[in-house]
């Protein structure tokens, strides 16, 4: 069991135990017990009601949030012809085709975000193993696979995120820094959860979001109120 140290123990002797916070109130706890010397990152976590074995029940999508998450995304653009300029001009940080496809193959991962277009994926297909796992493979229900290049370098500039429920139910994404004001991290957390909820399943059955927590990066979570999310 994994022993905690003593600024978390007298972080969690703040909250009270099974206790369920609106969320003004659940971020003003998170702000107010953050206590790491760097900027950590809020992150909400949502247990759903849903079988993430079935094909019709993976809760996924995007969502710009109103506030970003305080970070500058590198973005790598994998494209060729017209689009490597349109790319350059929307203000990706790297662009490429052949070149940049090699460079990932030899390694190199300096980027936080990768959009291609549709004809540079029979050479992007190849790098799903190594792109997979991280959470970077271009993909057209996110956005990332596009010949609207401008439209998803600006998106994802400005914080565009991805939301995924993964095998056991659960959905964490970030939406934020402590250092934000709370009423952003309210409206970046309130979108996100109302994205949430627009794209639960027809086929889920019975309660759909069943537990909502809130935490910084080195912190103990906050539970947030289900209630009003829960349709």
């Amino acid at each position: 069991m994994k022993k905690h140290g003593k600024k978390y123990r007298t972080a969690a002797e703040k909250i009270e135990v099974g206790r369920k916070h609106n969320l003004e109130d659940a971020v003003a706890k998170v702000k107010e017990i953050a206590f790491a010397k760097f900027d950590e990152t809020v992150e909400l976590t949502v247990w759903l009601g849903v079988d993430p074995r079935k094909a019709d029940q993976l809760v996924r999508g995007t969502i710009v949030l109103p506030h970003g998450l305080g970070k500058t995304k590198t973005v790598l653009v994998i494209a060729q012809g017209e689009k490597i300029k349109e790319a350059e001009e929307a203000g990706a940080d790297l662009v490429g085709g052949q070149d940049m496809v090699d460079k990932i193959k030899g390694g190199w991962l300096e980027f936080d975000a990768v959009i291609a277009t549709p004809d540079m994926m029979r050479l992007v297909g190849g790098l799903g193993k190594v792109l997979g796992p991280r959470g970077l493979m271009p993909n057209p229900k996110t956005g990332t696979v596009t010949f609207d290049v401008k439209t998803a370098v600006q998106e994802t500039k400005a914080g565009k995120v991805e939301y995924r429920v993964d095998k056991t139910g659960v959905i964490h994404v970030p939406v934020g820094k402590v250092s934000f004001d709370a009423d952003k991290i309210r409206d970046n957390t309130r979108a996100l959860l109302e994205a949430v909820v627009k794209a639960k399943p027809s086929t889920a059955k019975g309660k759909y979001v069943k537990k909502v927590n809130l935490a910084s990066t080195m912190s103990p979570g906050v539970l947030i109120d289900e209630a009003g999310y829960v349709k």
